[in-house]
């Protein structure tokens, strides 16, 4: 990927991760027993409101840095699969669900990108796995 490709894709990853802490943090700032009563009231688990909330805070702040970029990015595009199937699709694009689905795009992106120019994840040695044809 040429240099504007990869400073583009660390805007992504940025605004991704800030995006996702800013919603976490706001859960937990809000009381996060309301989110919990509302994950209830979706016939969701009151404690997923906890797991969630975590997981947009720390992973926000790890994908910022760049730290397990493609984990993280993957675990967000399953959550904002979860909210708008569950919450916004009743509310049809426009003022319900356009915003979940660009960010379920750039997690996605994300994940299959990988590592960008700037994080942690570009200065750890790189791993690989043998297929399964591979070990036998």
């Amino acid at each position: 990927m040429n240099k504007t490709g990869e400073i583009g894709a660390v805007i992504l990853r940025l605004v991704l991760g800030f995006t996702f802490f800013m919603h976490g943090y706001d859960k937990f700032q809000g009381g996060i027993d309301n989110t919990a009563g509302f994950f209830s009231s979706l016939g969701l688990p009151g404690f997923m409101a906890y797991i969630v909330g975590g997981i947009e805070v720390v992973g926000g702040i790890a994908v910022i840095i760049g730290l397990g970029t493609r984990i993280i990015s993957a675990i967000f595009a399953v959550i904002m699969l979860g909210a708008i199937l569950m919450v916004k699709i009743g509310n049809g694009f426009l003022g319900g669900y356009e915003l979940d689905i660009v960010l379920m795009a750039v997690a996605i992106y994300l994940f299959f990108k990988g590592n960008t120019i700037l994080s942690i994840d570009s200065k750890l040695p790189k791993r690989s796995f043998k297929t399964v044809e591979e070990k036998l």
